[in-house]
C-alpha cells in the first residue's frame, strides 16, 4: 500500500508547528523522577571494559575507549518543535543534539538524521526546511550529515543522532567535580519561559531573537575545554533546568553545591516573563522531581524557582573548575562568543544538594 501524499494545499506560511505538539523542545523530556524510576533495574548490556562512560551516570553521550589516543563519543536528541518556522526549528534541534558531544569536551565529527513528522498534515515543503536547517548546522560544525531515518509521526519531530571523537584523558564527564571546584554557566537562562509566551502568542520580536541567538549558538567552546585539566567535570543545561543538571554533578560527585542566585545570566525577556507565572509545564514537573534535594533562601524573590526549573532547550555548558582556573575558563567562553559566560557558585563536601542563596 502506498502512503498518501501530505496535503498539498496547505498554505506553508499559515502553519505553526508549536500548534501541532503537546510541548516542545527540551521540555518535552519525560520528568526526571519519573524516567528514574523506568530506569530503575535496567540492565545497561553488557559490561564491556572499553565502555568508559554509560548509562550509569546520566551524562551527556556514551564513551567507548578504541585504543589509547581515541575515544568514540556518541550521543543522539530529538524533540517536538519549540518554534514555528521550520527552518529555525532544524537549526535548533541540530544544536541542541551536537551541544551533547562538546559537553564531554569532544569534536563532532558525524551526525544522522532523526525526523519524525506527519506527512498528511505538513506540507513537503516545511519538512524540506527544518531538514535544511540541520543540515545548515551541521556545515557550521564542520561534520557530515550522512543520511538518518524517518517514520511517519502524528506530531513533528527532528533531532540527531551524532558521533564525536576525543583523547580518553580529555573526556569531561558530570560525576568527577571535585569539592571547592567553582562553577560556571555558559548561556543566559530562560529558554523556557521564552518558548511558552512564543506558544501562547505573548513574546515579541526582540524576545524571538534571543531565543534563536541562544538555542543557535553552538557549545564548541566545549572541545576546548576538554584540554584544560583544571576542568573537573562539565554537562550541559537542557530540559532539567539549572537545579537538575547541577544534581546530577552533585549526585555523581558526592558534593553540595552553593548558587548565588543574582550572579545567574537571565535573557531579559524572561526576566520579564518569569514573575509573571509564564512558563512550560516542565517547570511543574522538574522540582517535583527534586525539589526536596534543594534549599531556596527565604530572600530570594518569589519567581526563583520557576526560573532555576526552567527547561532550556540547547541551552549552556555547566562547568566545575578549580577556583584558580575561573580566570581562564571565563576569558575561554569569552573568547568564543560566550559574552554572558560567568562563575555562578561553588562545590563543597556534603550530601548531594543546591543551596540557592
Amino acid at each position: 500500500m502506498t502512503s498518501p501524499e501530505p496535503l498539498a494545499a496547505t498554505d506553508p506560511a499559515s502553519i505553526r508547528l508549536t500548534t501541532l505538539t503537546h510541548g516542545g523542545g527540551c521540555g518535552c523530556k519525560i520528568a526526571p523522577r519519573v524516567l528514574r524510576e523506568a530506569l530503575a533495574g535496567v540492565s545497561g548490556g553488557f559490561p564491556h571494559p572499553d565502555l568508559l562512560v554509560g548509562s550509569a551516570t546520566a551524562d551527556d553521550a556514551a564513551v567507548f575507549r578504541l585504543n589509547d589516543r581515541q575515544a568514540l563519543v556518541a550521543t543522539t536528541d530529538f524533540f517536538m518543535p519549540i518554534v514555528d518556522d521550520p527552518r529555525d526549528f532544524g537549526r535548533i534541534a541540530a544544536t541542541n543534539a551536537i551541544s551533547d558531544v562538546y559537553a564531554m569536551g569532544a569534536m563532532p565529527v558525524l551526525a544522522l538524521a532523526i525526523l519524525g513528522m506527519p506527512v498528511n498534515t505538513l506540507p513537503l515543503d516545511v519538512i524540506r526546511r527544518i531538514m535544511e536547517g540541520g543540515a545548515e548546522v551541521c556545515r557550521e560544525a564542520g561534520i557530515a550529515l550522512a543520511g538518518g531515518h524517518s517514520i511517519d509521526s502524528p506530531e513533528p519531530i527532528y533531532g540527531l543522532a551524532v558521533i564525536g571523537l576525543a583523547t580518553p584523558s580529555g573526556i569531561k564527564r558530570n560525576d568527577t567535580a571535585q569539592a571547592g571546584d567553582a562553577l560556571v554557566l555558559g548561556k543566559p537562562l530562560g529558554v523556557g519561559v521564552l518558548s511558552a509566551a512564543l506558544k501562547k502568542g505573548l513574546l515579541d520580536a526582540a524576545g524571538y531573537a534571543e531565543l534563536l541567538r541562544v538555542t543557535t549558538q553552538l557549545n564548541t567552546v566545549g572541545q576546548r575545554l576538554g584540554a584544560f585539566e583544571a576542568v573537573h567535570a562539565m554537562t550541559d543545561v537542557t530540559g532539567f533546568g539549572l537545579l537538575g543538571h547541577l544534581l546530577e554533578i552533585c549526585r555523581g560527585s558526592g558534593l553540595a553545591a552553593r548558587v548565588r542566585f543574582n550572579s545567574l545570566p537571565v535573557l531579559s525577556t524572561a526576566l520579564v516573563l518569569t514573575p509573571q507565572g509564564i512558563g512550560p509545564g516542565a517547570i511543574e514537573r522538574n522540582w517535583a522531581s527534586y525539589g526536596d534535594e534543594v534549599r531556596l533562601s527565604s530572600g530570594l524573590p518569589a519567581w526563583a524557582q520557576r526560573l532555576l526549573c526552567d527547561p532550556q532547550t540547547s541551552g549552556g555548558l555547566l562547568v566545575a573548575c578549580a577556583p584558580g582556573a575561573v580566570t581562564a575558563i571565563l576569558e575561554c567562553f569569552h573568547a568564543a562568543g560566550f559574552l554572558e559566560a560567568t562563575a555562578i557558585g561553588t562545590l563543597e563536601s556534603g550530601d548531594p544538594q543546591v543551596i540557592v542563596a
